[in-house]
């Protein structure tokens, strides 16, 4: 049985500059099933980041209506909003947006802390998540002390480690180099095949085929 994960419909999102809108999205509806791999393409400034955050609810729109699970997100006051996103959403960014101040494996806690995990059950999952990716011996070093691609490798693990149904990648592998980008390319794959719905934005050809359908966006519009 086919399930829907997400609904779009009609969704404008624009800013006033000068006293002139410009449209970051335009009219633009998407329907997700749970279980997709879904690459969304276009050039610099075509709205994928935009669109990702609006999914990710990160992000506000002017007109339209967004359905998450069944639940109307336009309608949903922010506290609401902020436990739906934490519930069922992991974000994976281009900029890592780790916390400097907090170790490998303080980062890696955060998300389980909000969700009132238990201190043995959050010991168990951050293990698993260093061990998963290769970095048991980073776990007492601070952002600021790893490479870009270690760095990514911690911004994916803490994505997961709370099981989200929906992972939001933006140029997941921007800044590493094609032996990281790969590696995280085959975990989001292998994510994929557990029935994690993904959804990335990237300019690259290569990580956009791992997908199972592809989106091109143009000034925030389908094309």
């Amino acid at each position: 049985m086919i399930t829907m994960l997400l609904q779009l419909n009609n969704i404008f999102k624009w800013v006033n500059s000068g006293g002139q809108r410009i449209f970051l999205l335009k009219d633009l509806s998407l329907k997700v099933e749970e279980g997709e791999f879904i690459s969304v393409m276009g050039p610099s400034g075509s709205g994928k980041s935009t669109l990702l955050n609006v999914i990710g609810m990160l992000d506000n729109f002017d007109e339209g209506e967004y359905d998450f699970l069944h639940e109307s997100v336009h309608t949903l006051k922010e506290k609401h909003l902020a436990t739906l996103y934490k519930q069922y959403i992991g974000f994976v960014f281009q900029a890592y947006h780790l916390i400097d101040e907090l170790t490998v494996y303080e980062n890696l806690e955060m998300p389980l802390l909000y969700k009132k995990i238990s201190g043995s059950e959050r010991k168990a999952l951050v293990a698993d998540m260093l061990d998963r990716f290769n970095i048991v011996g980073k776990q007492k070093l601070f952002p600021t002390q790893l490479s870009g691609g270690q760095q990514q490798l911690v911004g994916v693990a803490r994505a997961l480690i709370t099981s989200p149904k929906l992972i939001l990648a933006d140029e997941p592998t921007g800044n590493l180099n094609s032996k990281q980008g790969e590696e995280i390319m085959e975990i989001f794959k292998q994510l994929n095949d557990e029935g994690v719905t993904i959804i990335q934005a990237t300019h690259s050809e290569k990580n956009a085929a791992y997908g199972s359908r592809i989106i091109n966006l143009l000034d925030g519009r389908m094309v």
